[in-house]
This record gives C-alpha cells, structure tokens and sequence, in this order.
C-alpha cells in the first residue's frame, strides 16, 4: 500500500511552528478589538474599557500597555467635567499612528491634486471645493436632524449618528449639568453654562484637513447650520488633537438668522426698538490636543 505523503513544513520553518504561522495570533486580534474600542469611546478609562469587552483589570493593562508600546494609543489626563477639582485620570486615546492604522490611508494624490489646484486657480478654488463636498453631507444630514425635532441635545445625538455612519465615530457628551440633575437645576442667571460636546473619534481625510483648513471650516459651518445655534471648534484631529470637538451651548434657543424672517417696523430713534444685530457664525478652532 502507497503511503500518502505528508505536506511539508514552510521552507526554513521548523514542523512545530507552521501551525503557529498560518493561524491568527489571538493576542493580535484581541488588540484589534481594544483599538476599536478605543477609537469609538476615547478618551476612556481602562476599567470602561475592562468593562465594556469583559477583560480583568489585569488582561486589560496587558493589551493596553502592548498597543501603548507600539505607539498606536497614548495617555491623556481628563479632570472631571462635574467638578474640575482633584487628581486627572487617565484615558486613553488613539496616536496619530493608531488612526493611521484605522484607517487614514488613502492615497497622497489627493492632497497633491489639491495643492496643484491652489497653485493653478488660488485658495479660493480649494475653499469652494470644500464647500462644494460639504453641502453634499449638509443635504444628507439636514432630514436626519429635522427628525429629532426641536430639542438641541436630540439634534446633536442625531448629526452625531449621522457622522458615525460616515466614519467618522461620532459621540455627544452633555457638560454643565450637576450630578444627578436636569437642566431646570440649573440657576437661571448661568444657561450658557450648558453645553454639549460632539465629538468625532476617527477622521476619514485628517490628511487633507490637515493640510487645507478649509475643510475643518466648512465642516464647522455645516454643524451650526444644522444645529441653527452658534458652535465652536475646541480641537481637530487636523490640528493634532486627539478628537475632534465640537461645543455646541444648550443655553441659547438659536444663533444662526432664519433667511425671510422679519419683525414689527420699529422707529430708526428707537435703540431699543431696533431689530438686534444678526448672529455671526464662529468656527474658532483652537487645535488643543
């Protein structure tokens, strides 16, 4: 009876090993998992993230200390938004590496295209391009956001899932507010203390935001028109930044002028009488990490 030959090993592979080398290392794939985590809830905690994926504390720094040495995470203190006072805690955050490896790599013939169209027709021609990819994702965005009616926080929560279908891992977080209550807890005298903070983990052009502001701008302006109130930028992925952070203030009704709306005539003599001046839409970016 003819023997039926065994496989050989890899060549320069001892027979021992070629299982370990065609079989996914477990430890890589659950550091896939941890990244991921990270990117959609950053900054977070080790014990959240403990929690979140069902890991010992111990396991838990295994991974996190592994992804840190292979720079794809970094620690950032965050004090807390409740109080501001005592020791910051640690929260981990993708690098500039670990977004990369999420996700960053298309390719750099974008970016030298864009650069080839300033030279050619100017800054302008590269700020309407922007505009022109924006209005795209303000038409898109505009029925998502109708649809959670008035309530500024539903609004946000709702741009927030819009962008996280996009790519863009979007989150909303509410600050201002005391531990365990509302908004009518609030004193009168300080509504605009309350605001909520959109978030956006992961950029999928960061490259070319980073290298055309104009982007970020236009972006900006998409969300304060959305959202019909006055928003600030607080820091971009763009700018080197760990998120993107938009603060959006819950204690004014609007800031952004309805198009055709008017009011009673009112006297030129009158200051008081007089319409007030229409808002103006801040898209400050600051690029704090």
């Amino acid at each position: 009876m003819t023997a039926t030959p065994r496989a050989a090993p890899a060549v320069g592979v001892p027979a021992d090993r070629t299982a370990q080398i065609v079989s996914p290392d477990p430890d890589e794939r659950t550091r896939d998992r941890v990244l991921s985590a990270v990117l959609e809830r950053g900054p977070v905690s080790a014990a959240e993230l403990g929690d979140r994926l069902g890991f010992t504390p111990a396991a838990m720094r295994r991974h996190l200390d592994a992804l840190s040495s292979d720079g794809l995470i970094e620690v950032k203190r965050v004090r807390s938004s409740a109080t501001g006072a005592g020791r910051p805690a640690r929260r981990y955050v993708l690098s500039q590496r670990g977004q990369a490896k999420m996700g960053n790599d298309y390719l750099d013939i974008a970016t030298a295209a864009l650069a080839q169209l300033g030279a050619a027709a100017g800054p302008e021609a590269i700020e309407e391009f922007a505009r022109t990819r924006f209005s795209g994702m303000e038409e898109r965005y505009r029925p998502i956001v109708e649809a959670a009616g008035p309530d500024l926080e539903a609004r946000a929560r709702a741009l927030a899932a819009a962008l996280t279908t996009d790519g863009f891992v979007g989150s909303t977080k509410t600050v201002g507010r005391p531990p365990g209550g509302g908004v009518r807890s609030i004193p009168a005298a300080r509504p605009v203390m309350l605001s909520v903070q959109l978030c956006q983990g992961h950029c999928p052009i960061q490259g070319l935001a980073s290298a055309f502001p104009a982007f970020c701008e236009q972006e900006t302006g998409v969300f304060a028109r959305l959202l019909g109130v006055d928003v600030r930028r607080l820091s971009t992925l763009a700018a080197g930044g760990h998120v993107c952070t938009t603060h959006i203030p819950l204690g004014r009704t609007t800031a952004v002028p309805v198009p055709g709306a008017s009011g009673p005539a009112a006297s030129p003599d009158d200051p008081a009488a007089a319409p007030p001046a229409p808002a103006t839409l801040s898209i400050h970016q600051q690029g704090r990490p």
